[in-house]
């Protein structure tokens, strides 16, 4: 059985940027994930300007820039009677970007690997044991120790499911995505449009595709994909990903010696395009902790700290989530939110300045 400071289950953002901080901090860090990458993920595709301080921590801010993407320049708002609003974004070279999760999160999880952790990918956990140390049984017949043990992989969680902490979901929406080309003129704009059944968020990714998300209720969904394919013109046969439930309640970022990032932690309204940000910055507090659990440090006393940094990190800000989740789940209302917005749009220019903004 090979033994690992610590075990990090999935490698995306949050675990590939724990794993890599932990590795840069000296320790033997172990990315176990169930798919092998590069793969496709159910996202807008957006990086907030807030995402650069940590890509740069990493070293990988100029890889991520060399990467197919597009440089966006506004957010327009549309409600369901048409009116819109459009806001403009920061400009300069940490501007926010769309690009595909397929290529970024790569460049992550190479980046871990290049830096000394080890990855095993197409490795699904089957069983987890405490005692002391972690005893970690996977698919492929293989097993592991580690002293510390994160949960990085996403909103159902096996490590929290294993370990009795995942919350009931409740799966009030679905959302579908795709990449679909890209519609001519469209621009540099991320476009959020407010729908009877539900919403539709929209960025390009590149010079030629459009990233296409569509969030509704399980009745509505299917209306909503024939929306799009009107809209957008796209084939009956497109292929579309899916993933439910959209949000569910958080589940406690350190427990005894278990640690949860990114979206296995706490989930966060997809309207906002927050998630990747939260995703590599709690991968960053995860690994500060983890160091210093693993050279002795107090327990305790080292997870309430990191509890207290990853509530600071969201401080000021769940509030916006809310009111999005809100807006989502009742569009009419967000439609009279965006309406409401053409006469005074100081609030619509806040709340944007917020989620987009350098320094959190």
């Amino acid at each position: 059985m090979e033994i690992f400071d610590v075990a990090i289950v999935g490698g995306g953002p949050a675990g590939s940027s724990c794993a890599a901080f932990c590795a840069l901090a000296g320790l033997r860090a172990l990315v176990l994930e169930r798919e092998k990458f590069p793969r496709e993920k159910v996202c807008g595709d957006c990086l907030n300007p807030s995402c650069w301080s940590v890509l740069e921590h990493l070293g990988v801010a100029q890889q991520v820039r060399a990467l197919p993407h597009s440089k966006l320049e506004s957010v327009e708002f549309i409600g369901i009677d048409g009116h819109q609003v459009i806001v403009d974004l920061p400009n300069g070279e940490q501007c926010e970007i769309s690009v595909k999760r397929c290529l970024f999160d790569d460049v992550l999880l190479k980046r871990a690997c290049d830096v000394g952790a080890q990855i095993r990918e197409e490795t699904t956990v089957t069983s987890l044991a405490n005692n002391g140390n972690w005893k970690i049984e996977t698919a492929t017949g293989e097993s592991f120790s580690a002293q510390v043990l994160v949960g990085a992989d996403g909103r159902n969680s096996t490590v929290a499911r294993l370990c009795n902490l995942l919350p009931h979901p409740t799966r009030e929406r679905v959302a579908l995505q795709a990449h679909v080309p890209l519609p001519q003129n469209f621009g540099r704009r991320i476009v959020l449009q407010f729908l009877p059944q539900g919403y539709s968020g929209q960025a390009p990714v590149n010079d030629a595709e459009l990233n296409l998300c569509l969030v509704g209720t399980p009745p509505t969904i299917s209306e909503l994909r024939q929306w799009a394919q009107r809209h957008f013109q796209i084939a009956p046969d497109q292929s579309w990903r899916t993933i439910t439930p959209l949000t569910r309640s958080p589940v406690p970022c350190g427990h005894e010696n278990v640690l949860f990032v990114g979206d296995a932690a706490r989930v966060v309204e997809p309207f906002t395009g927050e998630g990747i940000y939260y995703a590599l910055r709690s991968g960053e507090l995860a690994a500060a902790a983890i160091s210093k659990i693993v050279r002795g440090e107090d327990r305790h006393s080292v997870l309430r700290a990191f509890t207290d940094a990853c509530a600071e990190m969201y401080r000021g800000r769940l509030w916006i989530n809310r009111l999005a989740r809100a807006a989502v789940l009742w569009p009419r209302v967000g439609s009279m939110f965006v309406r409401a917005a053409q006469i005074q749009p100081t609030i619509l220019k806040l709340l944007t300045a917020k989620v987009v903004s350098r320094e959190l």
